[in-house]
């Protein structure tokens, strides 16, 4: 090992509901079956609506469905084993291999339970059999028991939305006259809101409210100490580089593997918009999830109903971003893509060998921006590091282009903090990890 620091490695090896105190054992025990219970309810609120679009198959299809989530939750309450999946869909097989994975890691110890797997896994798990009762039971098949809340979540944070796409046409209005220093000074704005709007995550919060309500830009001064690793120069530096060595042919891109729809997909459209505006970059791909996931999580629909909204907004600068962003899609220069790696248990540090397609894909970026708090669990490998740990270490080896995670704090992983700098916050604030209040901007040069 060198001089490398010796790690304890959590929740590959730690099962995620031993631990009675840990954020993981409340999640499983009280976040994920409310998240159910929340799933049952809306299908018994759309059974109506199942009627009137399907007739009695929309209703038996519903019932079969509530069937399927209500054995579920009792799967998950009473600490069954958990079982492969039995439907056809397309990435069944990967699951089914990552459970046997798990299985060995068991060492002989009959099946891994709920709260005996990792909670990185049982959660996606979760997510994925919720998919699987609704793609499973055609003509609801493509229902996202999701989506409601999503959109309220869009029009909850109205005030925020208005003030934002203010902000930014009238921003755009002046960019030709910014020089070096003002540019760069906008681009920290925008990443911190796009940071901060990450506060508005849906699971987190088992579905309550969590709307972004007021004037994003008002309060970013005084949230900078709360930025625990701040590397937003060093993204500075690698656009203003890219941009200098690029060539007539080749285009400077960027990747925002997105997190939450609602207030925190506005945020990222605004920053991608002005990383294109200042011409800092010349494209940039959104990867967003394949199925609804994790509650707010972005899904193509989210991304496409997000910029119809601003489009037919009976406002002046909401609707002039919706038409600006249609017409970046329709160009080119924006790019949506949802690889169904995304939606898998892995780690990161086994895409190349997963998904070599998305690795390869990614490898042709400029800059990749991951969002929120499950991209860095994975990014991580969701393990109970020590804080100092470098980044780069925690990555163990996922490096296809110069990488930043934009993360607010809602799990118990963090590395790369300074000596001493994560048990100074623990001594006066004991839930500093999980509150949300703390956030990163967290750079790692590629190799």
């Amino acid at each position: 090992m060198g001089g490398e620091e010796v790690v304890e490695p959590r929740s590959h090896w730690l099962p995620a509901g031993t631990d009675r105190k840990s954020f993981a054992y409340f999640t499983i025990k009280d976040r994920l079956p409310q998240i159910l219970t929340r799933v049952i309810d809306t299908l018994h609120r759309h059974k109506n609506e199942f009627f009137e679009e399907h007739g009695e198959k929309g209703v038996e299809a519903e019932k079969r469905a509530i069937s399927f989530l209500s054995k579920l939750r009792n799967e998950l309450q009473t600490d069954k084993p958990v079982t492969p999946l039995e439907d056809e869909l397309p990435d069944a097989a990967l699951w089914n291999q990552y459970l046997d994975y798990q299985r060995n890691l068991s060492n002989g110890n009959g099946e891994p339970s709920w709260f005996q797997s990792p909670w990185l896994f049982v959660e996606c798990y979760m997510y994925r059999r919720i998919h699987a009762a609704l793609a499973q039971n055609p003509p609801i098949d493509s229902f996202d028991v999701f989506k409601e809340g999503k959109a309220q979540n869009f029009f909850e944070s109205q005030e925020a939305v208005i003030a934002l796409c203010t902000y930014f046409q009238d921003l755009l209005k002046n960019l030709k006259d910014l020089d070096e220093k003002q540019l760069k000074e906008e681009l920290f704005k925008l990443l911190q809101v796009s940071l901060w709007g990450n506060k508005c995550d849906l699971s987190f919060s088992a579905g309550e409210d969590s709307s972004q309500k007021s004037s994003p830009l008002q309060s970013l001064e005084n949230l900078i100490p709360y930025i625990l690793v701040n590397d937003m120069e060093k993204l500075w530096s690698v656009l203003v580089n890219a941009k200098k060595t690029n060539t007539e042919n080749s285009k400077v891109r960027v990747d925002i593997i997105l997190d939450n729809a609602g207030f925190e997909l506005l945020s990222d459209l605004v920053l991608a918009d002005f990383l294109l505006s200042s011409k800092l970059a010349d494209e940039v791909h959104f990867h967003g999830k394949s199925i609804p996931w994790y509650v707010s999580d972005t899904t193509k629909h989210d991304f496409n109903w997000t910029i119809k909204q601003l489009q037919s907004a009976n406002h002046k600068w909401m609707s002039k971003c919706g038409i600006n962003w249609e017409g970046n899609l329709k160009k080119g220069v924006w790019v949506y893509h949802d690889h169904m790696f995304w939606t898998l248990p892995h780690d990161f540090s086994r895409m190349a060998e997963v998904a070599p397609d998305l690795y390869a894909d990614l490898q042709k970026s400029n800059l990749l921006l991951f969002k929120g708090d499950l991209n860095y669990r994975k990014l991580t490998g969701d393990r109970k590091w020590e804080h100092s740990v470098p980044f780069h270490q925690a990555l163990n080896k996922f490096h296809p282009a110069p990488l930043c995670s934009l993360r607010t704090l809602k799990s118990d992983t963090q590395v790369g903090l300074k000596p001493g700098q994560g048990e100074q916050i623990q001594a006066s604030e004991p839930e500093w990890m999980i509150s949300g209040k703390y956030g990163i901007v967290q750079f790692d040069a590629a190799l």
